[in-house]
């Protein structure tokens, strides 16, 4: 009893130790697998903040490019701009310069007529003068022959014969004065005759066009979807075109703001198609100006086409032909360049006619005068010089070419269908509403002049006339000296061209009169 007790207790006691031995074991088992989850855990967050670093230097590149290509893009654009300007005021200035001579060339007519007529009117007095003495000279021969009434008969005839002949050149030069007269005035009305002839038989409708185009919108919302995200829309549409897109508070409507009516009109177009499609993203606008680029292409050499086709012309060269199409989307002074130079053509051509002359060569030189106007923008010179060259160089025949370069009256006219295209060129531009001046610049321009007059001491009054291409002064003459007033023109034409921007040139004119009256009573 005592030995199974004892084997019992044994027993017992081996299986608190193998408990113990069991519990001890497990316990280092797990501190083991705590220590490598530990390692493996720090080796993880190792590996992501070695991985966060790399995506975060990623991130940081890839901004840097983007930035680097928006700042690219916006100086490109912002050189296209300046450019764009530029070239606009290049043509100012130009536009100016010509105005500039055509009035000297007026002024110097002007002083040439006014000498001619001066000498006309000194003429006409000597020819009084040698009449009324002819006619004392023969009193008195007339007196002289009744006191030697004693000369022989031969004598007297011969004297009698003398008086006859005298009489008869003057009679003659008398006759010949009233004939170049009377020929000088029907050939005025004959050339009023045929002037009238021809704006009656063609009498057009005229077209004006702006610098500004509108584009309707289904809704407001659509603005939005113009403007794209953070502006990247309007950005591409812009840069693509290279028209300001005006997005205002006007309802459902666009504003297209450019000089140049071709890239306006390819602007229109697209935008127009953007809206329907409903797809407005960077790379379809992109997509959409080109294939509208390419339409206007074709549409201008139809254009050019189509007015060398009415006209019943054939020969020219297509580049020229392509030339006459760019010049529907040119305008000067709101009139239509191609409806202009269509005018020009058939009323060239009625007067040929009408003269007996090369009706198809001033058709050929009337649809061809102002070709230079499609691409004066990209080449220096005036548009005449221009479209002279280019005609030249495209085979075109040198009295085509001379009416081109003298249309102006910048030469000399080589045959008379140069000066019948000219005559059809101030016909078409000089007739009421064909072109026009903004009102409201043209009545503030007249204000300034006369508010730039009155700021000098001793005015009395001025006058803003010929449309503003004259400014008159009268001063008070107690105030103002003559060496005063001359010094006054120089600084008033001086302060003009510091403070106001115009066409041409303004004559200046400084009036100082004294009157002393007296009544003998």
């Amino acid at each position: 009893m005592t030995i199974y007790l004892f084997l019992l207790l044994a027993l017992i006691g081996g299986l608190f130790v193998g408990f113990a031995l069991s519990s001890l074991l497990y316990k280092g088992g797990v501190r083991n697998k705590l220590r490598k989850a530990e390692h493996e855990a720090r080796r993880l967050i190792e590996e992501a903040k070695r991985e966060a670093e790399t995506l975060k230097k990623e991130a940081l590149l890839e901004a840097r490019d983007i930035n680097l290509k928006l700042k690219t893009e916006m100086e490109k654009e912002l050189k296209e701009r300046q450019a764009e300007l530029n070239q606009f005021d290049r043509r100012l200035r130009q536009k100016e310069e010509k105005i500039e001579r055509r009035l000297e060339q007026i002024d110097r007519k002007d002083s040439h007529l006014n000498r001619r007529e001066r000498e006309l009117n000194n003429r006409e007095k000597a020819i009084e003068e040698k009449e009324q003495r002819y006619r004392e000279l023969i009193k008195e021969q007339e007196a002289m022959l009744e006191r030697i009434s004693g000369m022989t008969t031969e004598e007297a005839k011969q004297e009698l014969f003398r008086r006859v002949e005298e009489e008869a050149r003057f009679e003659a030069a008398r006759i010949a004065k009233r004939i170049e007269d009377e020929a000088i005035e029907s050939a005025r009305m004959k050339s009023k005759e045929i002037l009238g002839t021809a704006i009656q038989r063609y009498a057009s409708e005229f077209s004006s066009d702006n610098t500004v185009a509108t584009v309707s919108l289904p809704n407001d919302e659509m603005k939005g979807r113009i403007i794209g995200r953070e502006g990247r829309n309007i950005r591409a549409l812009e840069a693509a075109t290279g028209v300001e897109f005006i997005i205002d508070e006007t309802p459902e409507t666009v504003l297209l703001s450019c000089f140049d009516p071709i890239r306006r009109e390819i602007a229109r177009v697209a935008l127009e198609r953007l809206i329907s499609d409903g797809r407005i993203h960077p790379a379809r606008i992109e997509d959409v100006v080109e294939r509208v680029t390419k339409e206007i292409e074709a549409i201008i050499k139809e254009e050019g086409e189509k007015a060398i086709f009415e006209l019943g012309l054939h020969g020219i060269h297509p580049e020229l032909i392509r030339l006459i199409g760019k010049l529907k989307y040119r305008t000067s002074y709101g009139q239509n360049v191609l409806q202009h130079s269509k005018e020009v053509a058939y009323l060239a051509g009625i007067m040929a006619g009408e003269l007996g002359v090369d009706i198809k060569l001033a058709k050929r030189a009337g649809i061809l005068h102002d070709i230079g106007k499609a691409i004066d923008h990209e080449m220096e010179g005036t548009h005449q010089a221009i479209g002279a060259e280019m005609a030249k160089r495209y085979g075109e025949n040198h009295k085509v070419v001379n009416a081109i370069a003298v249309h102006h009256e910048e030469g000399e006219p080589l045959s008379v269908e140069a000066c019948l295209v000219a005559a059809a060129d101030a016909l078409s531009a000089g007739r009421p509403g064909a072109r026009k001046e903004s009102l409201e610049s043209y009545l503030k321009r007249l204000e300034q002049l006369e508010e730039i007059a009155t700021s000098f001491n001793g005015v009395s009054k001025s006058y803003a006339i010929q449309a503003g291409r004259e400014i008159r002064i009268i001063v008070r003459p107690e105030e103002v000296s003559d060496e005063l007033c001359a010094q006054m023109s120089r600084e008033l034409a001086k302060k003009i061209e510091e403070k106001l921007t115009y066409p041409g040139q303004i004559k200046v004119t400084v009036v100082r009169e004294s009157r002393f009256v007296e009544y003998a009573k």
